[in-house]
């Protein structure tokens, strides 16, 4: 179960994760739940796809709703820091012998599409049309007050596998779980932008998109979508939560969209706030959730 060193000099720069393109069967009753109900700004709407951001992203879109016959995820995209680091992706991809061409994604400029050494289809882009930050049009803001895209959570048959490749193209790993007889990686959460992740990969079924993530200003948001949901008809559309997780400290709410997509809500207490033994090492734990307690922290 090797942990390798991280690669500081990568073949081409990555970012950050920028969006989950999905595919639903019923555009308005996905529109209902994903703008409607949890409050994303509806940047675009075609009779093929919706194209929706959070309230503090400048770019068109972090989440794409695409019509099909069938749920599942297109892809999920992330920004390179050049134009130049476009052409380094395809060569790199051509010297590993990894699927790999460039595509037309609207709102966006050239996309490079690859599929990765599990079969996960990862796109990566440069440029995209700016939107307008909606974080000070508090007029606007409705549902989860959802402000960004935080991560990509997915299931992989060969967690080691799916990790070495993330690694040698420039992803950093911040926390990891081994199988008992520490033999093997069970999940690895890996980042570029100096958050908790950007991308995890659990031990599963795959390769497939477990959940989206997307960050909120405070626990209130989520209390608040529970609220929603539950009076205005999704109360079956929350799958977990809202709880806090032992890794990342993060308080968490799990949903699934009409097409089952996943999507969690987060927010985590500042770095100074997460628990620490004597020896400054983080505690790790995982308990029943005090919600009494819980709701005892939220800010009125």
């Amino acid at each position: 179960m090797p942990i390798r060193e991280p690669n500081l000099h990568p073949a081409f720069n990555i970012v950050r994760v920028g969006y989950v393109d999905y595919l639903c069967t019923d555009l308005s009753r996905s529109k209902a739940f994903w703008v409607d109900a949890l409050g994303y700004v509806l940047t675009e709407e075609t009779k093929d796809a919706l194209y929706l951001r959070g309230l503090e992203e400048r770019g068109h879109h972090s989440v794409v709703l695409r019509k099909s016959d069938q749920p599942g995820v297109a892809g999920v995209g992330f920004k390179v820091f050049s134009e130049q680091d476009l052409d380094d992706a395809a060569l790199d991809c051509k010297s590993r012998g990894i699927s790999h061409r460039f595509i037309e994604r609207p709102a966006q400029g050239r996309t490079l599409s690859i599929v990765d050494p599990v079969g996960m289809p990862t796109e990566f882009y440069f440029e995209m049309q700016p939107a307008e930050c909606m974080l000070r049009k508090y007029g606007e803001h409705r549902g989860s007050q959802i402000l960004r895209i935080d991560h990509a959570n997915c299931f992989t048959p060969d967690v080691q596998t799916s990790y070495d490749f993330y690694n040698e193209i420039g992803f950093r790993p911040t926390e990891y779980t081994e199988t008992e007889d520490g033999k093997n990686l069970w999940a690895i959460w890996m980042h570029r932008k100096g958050n908790v992740h950007d991308l995890a990969f659990t031990n599963g079924r795959g390769p497939r998109l477990h959940h989206m993530g997307v960050w909120v200003g405070s626990m209130n948001p989520i209390i608040h979508t529970c609220d929603v949901l539950a009076t205005t008809g999704w109360l079956k559309n929350i799958e977990r939560g809202p709880g806090r997780h032992g890794i990342s400290n993060a308080f968490f709410l799990y949903l699934r969209d009409p097409d089952q997509n996943g999507i969690e809500l987060c927010w985590d207490k500042p770095i100074s706030e997460w628990p620490r033994a004597a020896s400054g090492e983080l505690t790790m734990f995982t308990r029943t959730l005090n919600l009494n307690a819980l709701l005892a922290e939220r800010v009125e």
